[in-house]
């Protein structure tokens, strides 16, 4: 949560990659270690929701999209000249456990932020992205971190086996015809 209440407008790089890139200056650091910067890329739909937020909610809240260090999550409290401030990181774990209590009631006294974290963690595996990428994207230094954040459907293993069979037969039909 942290890492995103100090996120600014500037730390968006649209023109980095393919899809633009996060650039996380005050990244979570463990055990002493000190904030991590990193760069994240803006995968799996996140530059059109940014891009969304940005265009039609930010707006909403702040009207000058240049003022320097102008938060990417403005809070609806202002400054004396007008400008949003920040949006803490309470207002979001509240805002987050009033939607699971309205939408995902059975969830309500579990769904955290770092749920989420595990959550997307998970996804990102089972959608393809591997271990190293992961890592890169949670900002983790340790690849045993990273794989701790990572659950899977205990049907992983068949799963993959019938995969990879899958593609050997095709392979093996490309092959013979």
């Amino acid at each position: 949560m942290s890492e995103a209440c100090k996120l600014d407008l500037a730390d968006i790089k649209w023109n980095l990659g393919r899809f633009g890139k996060l650039h996380v200056r005050h990244g979570k650091g463990a055990r002493g270690s000190g904030p991590r910067e990193r760069m994240v890329p803006l995968i799996n739909g996140a530059d059109r929701t940014l891009r969304w937020f940005i265009e039609d909610v930010w707006g909403q809240f702040d009207e000058d999209h240049t003022r320097p260090g102008a938060p990417l999550f403005p809070s609806e409290r202002k400054y004396a000249d007008g400008s949003s401030r920040r949006v803490g990181d309470d207002a979001l774990r509240n805002s987050l456990a009033a939607a699971a209590k309205a939408h995902l009631p059975a969830w309500a006294d579990t769904l955290t932020p770092h749920v989420l974290r595990h959550f997307c963690a998970s996804e990102l595996y089972l959608g393809g992205l591997d271990l190293l990428g992961i890592q890169e994207v949670l900002g983790h230094s340790w690849i045993a971190t990273t794989m701790r954040y990572i659950h899977v459907q205990q049907t992983q293993v068949e799963d993959a086996w019938v995969s990879g069979q899958q593609r050997a037969a095709k392979r093996l039909e490309g092959l013979m015809g």
